[in-house]
């Protein structure tokens, strides 16, 4: 909403208050003023020039010498290239010296050879937009009346010298969508009278009912329709005066009929509408639901196809306008018009955004008329444009009003104590400080033991409830007044939970390890719902699925994961790391929710690294995804309670899975998916892992403990043992490391041999073994002690002897 800052004190004395100033004020009263423009900024030397002589320039065809009185002295000799230039001319020139927008300094100069002393201006060169001048006045210069007088600042004729403020309004102020409404608002901020603009008028004898009559068959829709009629409407352009605040309000001027209607449409924020009386086509006006495929051609010359859910204006026959959107061509107002109808009706806001959205016609009308406007100024404003149609296109009123009314809208009567105020906005109003606010709203106002009860005119349709009200006397009492105060009683700062914790350290753990995170849908088919779930349990279906491959909440996420990986080969991207924590879903009966495990999971397919300049390409494999899986293992602290074990299980490679164990519990698997399941998911060699999150984070962790670095030397001692081949490293890795006790600090698995010299069902595993005191340097007996009971311990509980 452009608000002009000269138009507005009209209506409110603005006397001692720039537009700056006032623009604070009525942002920190809740409505936010995004800017202040003065269209004249940076501008200067503009004035009011009279063509006395005009004729073509001697030396080129498309320029005219012109000799212009600029009410200083001699007239002036300037050349002119606009097309409608013209003796008797009274024009804007840019004297020598004026600057015009963009820092443009005019200057004395020659045109083929002939003097010239100035600039004759078209609008668009003194900075008003192109879509804002007249038709008439788009190719060429602005012809001000003839009255204007010659040598006064032409900048201040145009309103250029006025500031605009532009105010963002929320769909609920509605009220601000006029100058009216703007100057209640400014009004009650500054404690002042609001001065409404006058509507007595001349009417003549003949009754406007004798020419028009006003039939509404559909009142839901349209409760209110008033008629008013005026003859004998000269069309000519409106007055200076209005051409300039429509074009500051970013309206184009048309003449003077269509523009007073514009000018109410700003003035009181009622939509109006002109009809030529003599091209209507019948006495009558009938509103109604359009007929199915009824058409109608609208003022911008479109044919548009109307329905049963828009709303029309019709002459009984036919329509002639789509009812708070737009006219149409045939009834339009045009240059040979003589008689008008003035429609001022209030329409629902539903019924007219629906043809408005439907048409793509939005209009500074539509948009008021579906944001809600005042049924109490319908009639006023029809009124007053009667009255500036008889002032300014000398049309005579006829008498009385022809209407349709309907309307029941009452004003909203909300009562409010003066406790409940002052507990809302944490304040110690009084009572008249209260009651001082809600009557430079202009709001009626009753007092009965310091309760409230408000009347609320019908121009603010947002107050309804307490909370309204409480925001009025925040707003008007000073939102930087009310005093601030901190919390009291005890606060807890917040924090992550343990769990959540642990949930941000695996994704910042498995993202470190150079895998994407992934998150699927938690529904998947019959089929797919529990394959790979660590949980026996069956799947949870949906009473009402919209497809059956989204039926079933999932008990494994693994097989989304495929799906990700297919998707993506399918388009060409081979290599793919990705894991997910979500959520999987175990039945627990019939008419019960669905009990929710969190799990981790993780999918590896193509090259893990590839250096291609060194010749160098590292395929994923079962110890680069079980390596991700000790990363994440060591950052949430529990690899030493970690085992793995070799399994068999559905859909997995029977060689490359291992069950994954937590304190000697099963909590996942990983491995190789079956070379099945990859030819039916149409993908590579692929590895994956799903555990249980929720065991993972809940287990009880030791603290981290630091120690001293080492004074004295660590002892190494490799052992080659020859073993079964059934029995697994990890076995002897775990009898190893109980044996050695306290000084053996690491156990590392470095070879495995199955070669030829190696006999029938026997395998050759090596071991390095680290041993270490931080108190004191080894000696070989120490060494040799704990040494023995580890290949004791090997040889007695895996049947383990030494490689010779």
């Amino acid at each position: 909403m452009f608000v002009s800052y000269k138009w507005l004190q009209d209506y409110v004395d603005l006397s001692g208050i720039s537009a700056a100033e006032l623009a604070d004020k009525i942002t920190k009263s809740g409505i936010e003023v995004e800017g202040v423009e003065k269209k004249s900024e940076g501008l200067k030397g503009v004035v009011i020039g009279h063509v006395l002589e005009c004729e073509q320039h001697p030396n080129a065809d498309k320029l005219n010498k012109c000799l212009v009185d600029i009410g200083a002295g001699e007239p002036v000799q300037i050349i002119c290239g606009a097309p409608n230039v013209g003796k008797g001319q009274k024009v804007a020139v840019a004297t020598v010296g004026a600057v015009l927008p963009g820092n443009f300094k005019i200057k004395k100069a020659k045109l083929r050879g002939e003097e010239s002393n100035g600039m004759i201006c078209s609008l668009q060169e003194l900075g008003i937009e192109s879509k804002l001048v007249a038709k008439e006045y788009s190719v060429g210069i602005f012809n001000f009346p003839q009255d204007a007088v010659v040598g006064e600042d032409a900048l201040s004729a145009l309103g250029l010298d006025d500031e605009i403020l532009e105010l963002s309004i929320t769909p609920n102020r509605s009220d601000a969508l006029s100058m009216l409404g703007v100057a209640y608002e400014v009004a009650a901020i500054l404690g002042r009278d609001v001065k409404w603009p006058e509507t007595d008028k001349e009417e003549d004898a003949e009754e406007a009912s004798d020419y028009i009559s006003v039939t509404v068959e559909a009142p839901e829709d349209n409760p209110l329709y008033i008629a008013k009629v005026v003859k004998n409407v000269k069309i000519g352009p409106s007055p200076l005066w209005m051409q300039t605040r429509l074009m500051n309000a970013g309206i184009r001027p048309h003449n003077n009929v269509v523009d007073i209607t514009n000018y109410i449409l700003l003035e009181y924020g009622q939509p109006l509408h002109a009809f030529d009386y003599d091209r209507f086509g019948s006495k009558e006006i009938v509103v109604r639901r359009a007929k199915d495929a009824e058409k109608i051609t609208t003022l911008d010359e479109a044919e548009r196809t109307l329905t049963s859910e828009h709303l029309v204006i019709t002459n009984g026959n036919e329509p002639v306008a789509i009812a708070g959107v737009m006219g149409g061509a045939d009834s339009e107002v045009k240059e040979d018009t003589t008689n008008v109808i003035i429609e001022a009706a209030y329409f629902a806001g539903a019924v007219v955004r629906k043809g408005s959205k439907d048409h793509g016609l939005r209009s500074e009308a539509s948009a008021r008329f579906e944001k809600g406007v005042d049924p109490a100024r319908v009639r006023e404003a029809g009124e007053r444009a009667a009255k500036l149609m008889a002032e300014y296109a000398g049309g005579t009123i006829l008498e009385g009003i022809v209407e349709f009314n309907d309307l029941r809208m009452e004003p909203a009567v909300v009562s409010i104590t003066l406790d409940k105020i002052n507990s809302s906005i944490g304040a110690n109003l009084s009572a008249d400080q209260v009651q001082d606010i809600f009557t430079r709203l202009q709001f009626d106002v009753k007092t009965e033991n310091e309760t409230f009860i408000v009347t609320v005119p019908t121009r603010r349709g947002d107050i309804t409830i307490e909370a309204d009200l409480v925001e009025e006397v925040a707003r008007l009492y000073g939102y930087d007044n009310i005093p601030s105060t901190l919390p009291v009683g005890t606060a807890t700062p917040g924090r992550l939970t343990d769990y959540q914790q642990k949930r941000r350290i695996a994704r910042r753990t498995l993202e470190g390890a150079g895998l994407y995170q992934a998150i699927t849908y938690s529904l998947t088919s019959p089929e797919k719902a529990a394959q790979f779930s660590l949980e026996q349990s069956d799947s949870v279906r949906l009473a009402m699925p919209m497809s059956e491959e989204r039926s079933q909440l999932r008990l494994s996420i693994l097989p989304q994961l495929l799906e990700v990986i297919k998707y993506n080969q399918a388009r060409q991207i081979d290599s793919l790391a990705l894991y997910e924590i979500g959520s999987v879903f175990l039945k627990q009966g019939e008419n019960q929710l669905p009990s929710e495990r969190e799990h981790v999971a993780g999918i590896l397919t193509g090259l893990w690294e590839a250096h291609l300049w060194q010749g160098e390409k590292k395929p994923v494999d079962f110890y680069v995804i079980k390596g991700v899986l000790e990363v994440l293992f060591d950052s949430l602290g529990v690899k030493n309670k970690i085992t793995y074990r070799q399994a068999a299980i559905k859909d997995m490679h029977p060689g490359r899975t291992a069950e994954v164990l937590l304190n000697n519990e099963v909590i996942g698997f990983v491995g190789q998916v079956h070379p099945t399941v990859q030819k039916d998911y149409d993908i590579k060699e692929t590895y994956v892992f799903e555990l249980s999150f929720k065991a993972l984070a809940e287990v009880e962790v030791e603290p981290i403990s630091y120690q001293m670095i080492p004074r004295f030397p660590s002892v190494t001692r490799d052992i080659a043992l020859v073993v079964d081949k059934e029995k697994t490293a990890g076995e002897l890795e775990s009898i190893i490391t109980e044996a050695g006790g306290v000084l053996l600090k690491e156990v590392h698995l470095f070879d495995l041999y199955e070669g030829e010299r190696m006999e029938a069902g026997k395998k050759s595993l090596a071991f390095s073994l680290k041993y270490f005191d931080p108190e004191r340097t080894l000696t070989e007996e120490d060494i040799t002690k704990a040494h023995d009971k580890v290949l004791h311990a090997v040889k007695e509980q895996a049947g383990a002897v030494l490689r010779s």
